[in-house]
């Protein structure tokens, strides 16, 4: 059953996850969700560190491994503890002696270049704080990529050579044109030589012992993108976009990321030791297209992940979600458990996309040559039609009209809602019998960047000196004017988006963010408002991208994005009142994110509830726990409020919705409501997007998918989903349909419904799965 290779840890998680059957060319282990991923890495690295007290490590940034660092000073930490000592028992590592972590050798993976070592978003830092420092490793034996320690010509600093943070790299190749050119070319060749050094250090150590890592969008292990060469070594060198949108939330935006260059360690470096236990780790069904390439494709340059399989101890451990897509995955779909009609509409379509061919062309000898198909019980003439017919009840479902309803709709950050289910809020919003409204679970003050604040507070302060903030000038403004006509901002904005007046609109903004201030600074006139705005704007242009705000400008920005929000939903005249801003204290802005708290999170959502008694509820539903991991645990929140209310009213007749964005996306036969989506919404969603979502116009932290703003992306979405079901349904069946609203159907959001019982059980598992950890 199991790889010879896979440890005694390895092989009792494969064991656990019942996976009889791998065909992937470098074996994976599944489990259950990120919480059980994270367990998994950290026994097999404290399994192989007790065997090489010195060994050579490197160990991966970013949010994923959070849950390998926990679990390993939880484990660490409770090591005689009877539960513990069980725990180890049930993986394998009975008898084993506690592993002293102190003999280790740490290699960093990789770092941007140029970046300061004490800026919180550099590699080096997390590095020290979480490994070298959170885990008691030797520094001295430490390789360490510290950006200020480089050496650069005539012993500057990279602050002086490259003032803007910008390196061209075709000074390698080219001859330079200036002597500012000749020093940038001989600081460019300095980091080359360093570059050399490092990789030198490491084979000289005998190469790492223990890999660690995640893999990007693109299939990138460090920052070995795509077309990397599969020997490559140490090296300074530019990414991709992918990579750069992945970024963007570490380095305070695209416009930042796309132009820092980074050092890693090459492909060459990782597979160095032919003994070394190489692991790659992923999580959500983000990942699933790109795990699917890595482990099914021979070793080549457009999957960088592919060189793992010269490693006879390299294992990928997967999440479910991410190992959807492998062929042994979709192979133990089908063959495992009770068949259902899901599964024949799952095969079907998916049958209908890999020939190409509409539904009604399919044949029964097509059905019967396909290996999922030819299992369907009793497969006969009839087993299509059966298909487009219940996709068209999903379909004709999703029309119909919600009437005398409290809709409560909640999104994990602001523009989750739109991108979500804007076409299915709009027909609910013509209807006056529903009282809708609109709640987003936290600030959302990290997708405000610097830049933005700022430009927008000058402008502030500008207008306040030439006397175009006039509500100001009031008596009673600072006392309590400010806290009315929140509406008439709101107002005033978009009747300048119908006017096309850019300076109006921009004035209606400045007139927000003064209100705003005089909430967040509690200020008192005129002068202190001034000196207050003007020294928000000093700390941000004192600060480096992407730094941590302190929490004041943080609600602020967050501020900003509410207001945006109320725009959006006001293009239909919903009231600012109807617009619910929870900042639920859990997202605090650190890299690994707090779980939910019973009073500070779920509480003010339970609150709710009661006041407003909504006969239907929508959510962001991330079944997994990864990816955006605010969406999992807003999922988390919202799943405790719905417990405690359940206990005190009868929510048999509740209504829970769950919808996926731009992260995630529901195959047709996992969904249960089909909404049609006319070229009138798609051009609504652009519009307001555009008018309301001010900060994130400029796409300053896109999705590895697409280099623009999410509504584009998101209108991409939704005329995919419409191509899937024409495929099945026929395009005549559209065009020809008695319906205007079906013949008017140009895209399709895709939503999965369930009564309180079936929500509250996929949270119940996710949150017995992630309460493993003493967090």
């Amino acid at each position: 059953m199991f790889n010879k290779n896979l440890s005694l840890v390895e092989q009792a998680f494969a064991r656990i996850s019942g996976v009889e059957k791998i065909s992937t060319r470098t074996p994976y282990i599944i489990t259950e969700d990120f919480p059980k991923l994270g367990l998994l890495t950290s026994l097999r690295f404290l399994e192989w560190v007790a065997e090489n007290p010195e060994g050579v490590i490197s160990l991966p940034t970013g949010k994923t491994p959070e849950y390998f660092i926990k679990y390993t000073h939880h484990i660490l930490n409770n090591w005689d503890k009877p539960e513990i000592r069980e725990m180890l028992k049930g993986y394998g590592l009975e008898g084993m002696k506690k592993p002293d972590l102190s003999g280790l050798q740490f290699v960093q993976i990789d770092e941007f270049y140029p970046i300061s070592p004490k800026q919180h978003n550099s590699f080096y830092n997390y590095v020290m704080e979480f490994y070298i420092k959170g885990f008691g490793l030797d520094v001295n034996r430490a390789l360490l990529i510290n950006c200020d320690e480089i050496p650069l010509p005539g012993g500057k600093h990279y602050s002086e050579i490259f003032p803007d943070m910008q390196i061209d790299l075709s000074l390698r190749y080219r001859e330079a044109r200036s002597e500012e050119e000749e020093l940038k070319k001989a600081a460019i060749f300095a980091i080359d030589n360093w570059s050399s050094g490092y990789e030198r250090k490491i084979r000289e150590k005998g190469g790492i012992g223990f890999f660690l890592g995640g893999i990007g969008p693109d299939g990138h292990i460090a920052f070995n993108t795509r077309g990397s060469d599969l020997y490559s070594t140490t090296r300074l060198t530019q990414t991709n976009f992918e990579t750069q949108a992945v970024a963007a939330g570490d380095l305070g935006g695209i416009e930042v990321s796309r132009s820092r260059l980074v050092i890693t360690i090459g492909q060459g470096t990782i597979t160095y030791n032919p003994d070394a236990v190489a692991i790659i780790f992923a999580a959500g069904e983000a990942k699933a297209d790109i795990v699917k390439a890595s482990l099914e494709s021979e070793i080549n340059t457009v999957y960088p992940a592919t060189v793992l399989q010269r490693l006879p101890n390299a294992c990928f451990y997967l999440t479910e979600g991410a190992a959807c897509r492998l062929n042994d995955s979709v192979e133990r779909y089908y063959k495992n458990g009770k068949w259902d009609h899901r599964k024949t509409e799952r095969a079907v379509i998916d049958l209908c996309m890999k020939l190409n061919k509409f539904g009604h062309h399919l044949t029964l000898d097509d059905l019967k040559a396909d290996p999922w198909c030819s299992l369907i019980p009793n497969l006969s003439e009839n087993t299509v039609p059966s298909v487009v017919e219940s996709m068209k009840q999903k379909l004709y479902r999703g029309m119909k009209r919600d009437e005398n309803e409290v809709i409560y709709h909640t999104g994990p950050h602001h523009d989750d809602i739109m991108l979500g289910i804007m076409p299915y809020t709009n027909r609910q919003l013509r209807s006056a019998t529903n009282d809708i409204h609109f709640a987003v679970m936290t600030s959302g003050f990290t997708a405000v960047t610097n830049h933005f604040l700022i430009s927008a507070l000058e402008d502030t302060l500008e207008m306040i000196a030439k006397d175009e903030i006039q509500m100001i000038n009031y008596p009673d403004f600072f006392e309590k004017g400010y806290a009315f006509k929140w509406d008439k901002d709101v107002y005033h904005f978009l009747d300048n988006v119908a006017y096309n007046n850019e300076y109006e609109k921009r004035r209606g903004l400045c007139h927000r963010l003064v209100r705003n201030a005089v909430v967040n600074w509690k200020v008192k006139n005129r002068e202190e408002l001034v000196k207050v705005i003007t020294g928000v704007v000093d700390n941000l242009k004192a600060s480096y991208d992407g730094s941590k705000n302190p929490p004041d400008i943080q609600t602020y920005k967050g501020m900003l994005r509410e207001f945006e929000e109320e725009l959006v939903w006001a293009y239909y005249g919903v009231q600012v009142k109807n617009v619910h801003h929870l900042r639920l204290g859990f997202y605090k802005g650190e890299i690994f994110t707090e779980n939910p708290e019973k009073d500070r999170d779920m509480i003010p959502i339970l609150e709710q509830f009661r006041e407003i008694k909504p006969t239907m509820i929508s959510l962001a539903l991330d079944p997994e726990g990864s990816g955006p991991d605010t969406h999992y645990k807003v999922l988390q929140a919202i799943a405790g409020a719905v417990q405690e209310w359940a206990k005190e009213t009868d929510l048999s007749k509740l209504r829970i919705l769950g919808y996926r964005n731009v992260w995630y996306r529901f195959h047709p036969a996992d969904a249960d409501l089909l909404i049609p989506v006319s070229l009138n919404s798609l051009a609504v969603l652009e519009k307001s997007f555009a008018e309301s979502y001010l900060s994130q116009v400029n796409a300053s932290f896109p999705s590895f998918e697409y280099d623009g703003p999410f509504s584009e992306l998101t209108h991409m979405t939704w005329v995919k989903q419409l191509k899937q079901i024409q495929l099945l349904l026929g395009k005549n069946f559209f065009y020809e349909n008695e319906s205007a609203l079906i013949r008017a159907t140009h895209g399709l959001v895709y939503i999965k419904e369930m009564n309180v019982d079936e929500f509250v059980s996929i949270a119940r598992e996710l949150k017995k799965l992630s309460e493993g950890v003493a967090l």
